[in-house]
Order: structure tokens, then C-alpha cells, then sequence
């Protein structure tokens, strides 16, 4: 599979990431050890202690409710989504949504270059 994704900024399309792998269909945890590995020059399993640091690292952050910003790739954070009133699909009755928190994500405007 070959994948490219796109960002549309003033009336121009720029790469952000492009990925291709005849055998997979998306790049998952090993697939990002392995790449980790291979670019750092450290073995899978370092990189896999890595990996699990930093996404522990960005999950403790998130939790505390703090930012996480990473320059030239984006930034999370948590975003409070208020209740709503929403419809069920199948009795078509009006149902209550209760508030949540959800992260977000932004992407750096150079991410891809």
C-alpha cells in the first residue's frame, strides 16, 4: 500500500506524510519500533523502551490536563466537549450526551517538508 497525506494551505497542497509498504495497510506500534531502530541506529528493543517512554511520557501529560508541544510536529492537548443532545439511530429518540474530555491534536504547519 501506498499512502500520501496532504495539507491544504493557501490554495496549495503540501505533503505531510508518505508511506509505502506492499504489506501493510497501516503503520502500527512494531512497524514504528522497527523504523525507530533502523534511523537511530539503536536495537529494536531500545527503541521499543523508547517508544513507550515518550507515548507514557505524552499520556501522564494529558492526564494532569497539561500540553504537550512538539516543535515541527504538533501539539496535544485536552479539550472539553460540553453535553448535547443528540439522536438515537434506531428508536430515532432524543438521548442526553454527557460532557467528556478528548484530546486534540494539531499538526505543525511544517510537518511533512
Amino acid at each position: 500500500m501506498f499512502l500520501t497525506l496532504y495539507l491544504r494551505s493557501e490554495n496549495q497542497w503540501k505533503i505531510l506524510i508518505t508511506y509505502s509498504n506492499p504489506k501493510l495497510e497501516i503503520m502500527n506500534r512494531t512497524d514504528l519500533v522497527n523504523e525507530i531502530a533502523a534511523k537511530a541506529g539503536l536495537s529494536k528493543v531500545d527503541s521499543k523502551k523508547a517508544l513507550d517512554a515518550v507515548l507514557e511520557s505524552i499520556a501522564q501529560a494529558l492526564a494532569n490536563e497539561d500540553k504537550v508541544q512538539l516543535i515541527g510536529f504538533g501539539t496535544f492537548s485536552v479539550q472539553e466537549k460540553p453535553a448535547r443532545e443528540g439522536i438515537n439511530p434506531r428508536t430515532k429518540e432524543k438521548i442526553q450526551i454527557p460532557a467528556r474530555k478528548s484530546v486534540k491534536f494539531k499538526a505543525a504547519d511544517g510537518l511533512g517538508k
